[in-house]
């Protein structure tokens, strides 16, 4: 707080004098001025934090002052000296924006916690203004990373249902970013500058979901020793985020759908209804649908959750969007560590794409943190890797069916899956033979037309050599293969 700038403004000498030399002493740094005229140069030659001055002086009152300084810093504090009995005119004062009024004769100590409050409360409001912007910035779309079709559709849905105040369920295995979507909704629509509280209705015990949903009254139950707001009167005019909305208790389930269908509760031990306007945003890793069938969540609800869908997918669904994440990890970790590490070597990055990644992008991010910090060299190599990523093997053999799991609500891409098989095993069987395709052909039991066919296929001409030195052996090798 020290060093903080003041103007004080009096047309009596004493009282200029008295601030100066009681607010040196304090820590400021302060200016002095004997009109408004003379207080309104020196704020145009060397701003300040705070204004201090008189509201009765000659040619220029102090509530004139006031206007004429904020409306070029609306943002400039003031504290307007009155004498006693003449409250009406601070008030006014305070009307046009001043922070508070202190009274003729002075008590130091009053005047010492008046200014001290004024100087707090300014820092408090830019502190808030710096963390809005930050998470603006932080939950822009463009942090929302990945460039696979999945995340493309993702990109225009959050785009066209941030400016609404539609119920979305975001939907997706755990760590594949769900409350990042959330956040990203609400911080690039209108409800931006409002509240945003997350809720993980997985982690409340049953018997105090109520009051921490809706608060309680002081008496209503053992240890409520005083009133308490619930999460949804925080979130008022902003955006609740219910994380794990399937862990939600059936009793609770009831008393959510009453809120969100008459936007009023009662707090536990009480009587009012409290009105509140909140967009709700929720999350499950689980298949709702499912679970309405079993009893374990209710229809009624569902629908009202289920307005607007957006499903994160796996990372194993966008392999493609692994450097992009793996990249943007590195930089965030080696900035936060203090480490110069500057690149994924090509090694390592392709570990990193054969892992299947059963915790998604937080289990990426977690992996790229630990090597970061444990990397003693530039360039993360694949020993510097966790062991059980190094243990994950090429395809070899045969497809084992059994291990593919079907999204029981989007199923699989059969062609997609075999592709990817098919392409796996040709750049195996390139790398095994030097890139020569008639011998790849042999060892894969097909025909050397047909292997040439499926390099132009998956554009994997970088991994072979020239045609020109096995076409001497073309009707040999188509020969053999189709005998």
């Amino acid at each position: 707080m020290n060093m903080c700038r003041i103007l004080v403004v009096d047309d009596e000498e004493s009282i200029r004098e008295f601030f100066q030399i009681m607010l040196k002493r304090e820590g400021y740094e302060v200016q002095t001025a004997s009109n408004g005229r003379e207080a309104l140069d020196l704020l145009k030659s060397k701003p300040v934090e705070l204004v201090i001055s008189d509201i009765q002086m000659p040619e220029m009152s102090g509530l004139e002052l006031l206007a004429a300084a904020r409306e070029t810093d609306p943002e400039l504090l003031f504290i307007m000296i009155t004498a006693f009995g003449s409250t009406e005119t601070a008030v006014e004062a305070m009307k046009l924006g001043a922070y508070d009024y202190v009274q003729k004769p002075f008590k130091i100590d009053e005047v010492k916690i008046v200014i001290r409050q004024a100087l707090e409360s300014r820092t408090l409001k830019l502190e808030n203004q710096q963390l809005k912007k930050e998470l603006g910035t932080k939950y822009a779309f463009d942090n929302i990373i990945g460039g696979a079709p999945p995340m493309l559709r993702i990109y225009e849905m959050v785009k066209r249902v941030a400016n609404t105040k539609s119920s979305v369920l975001i939907t997706g295995e755990s760590g594949t970013g769900k409350e990042l979507i959330a956040r990203a909704i609400h911080y690039n629509g209108p409800l931006k500058d409002k509240p945003f509280v997350t809720v993980n209705c997985g982690a409340i015990p049953e018997n105090l979901m109520e009051s921490e949903m809706f608060g309680h009254k002081k008496g209503s139950f053992t240890g409520a020793i005083a009133d308490k707001k619930g999460l949804f009167e925080v979130a008022n005019t902003g955006t609740i985020f219910l994380d794990e909305l399937g862990e939600l208790p059936l009793t609770m389930q009831v008393k959510l759908l009453r809120v969100i269908q008459e936007g009023t509760f009662k707090r536990v031990g009480g009587t009012e209804d409290i009105i509140v306007d909140v967009r709700v945003i929720s999350a499950t890793n689980k298949n709702l649908d499912q679970e309405v069938k079993t009893g374990n969540f209710r229809e009624d609800l569902f629908y009202r959750m289920n307005v607007i869908q957006i499903h994160c997918p796996p990372l194993r669904e966008r392999k493609e969007d692994i450097p992009m994440l793996a990249g943007h990890f590195l930089d965030k970790f080696s900035k936060v560590l203090g480490i110069n590490v500057k690149k994924i070597g090509n090694e390592a990055m392709e570990v990193l794409r054969r892992y299947h990644y059963p915790g998604n992008v937080r289990e990426l991010e977690n992996i790229i943190e630990r090597t970061v910090a444990l990397e003693p060299g530039a360039t993360i190599l694949p020993e510097s890797l966790p062991r059980h990523l190094l243990e994950v093997q090429q395809p070899a053999g045969q497809l084992d069916a059994n291990k593919i799991e079907i999204d029981s609500q989007k199923g699989i891409d059969l062609e997609k899956l075999v592709a990817e098989f098919e392409r796996t095993l040709l750049t195996k069987a390139l790398q095994q033979t030097g890139g020569v395709k008639k011998k790849a052909a042999k060892l894969l039991g097909i025909s050397f037309r047909s292997m040439r066919y499926r390099v132009d296929k998956y554009s994997l001409s970088n991994l072979s050599v020239d045609d020109d030195e096995e076409t001497s052996d073309l009707a040999e090798s188509d020969e053999a293969a189709s005998a």
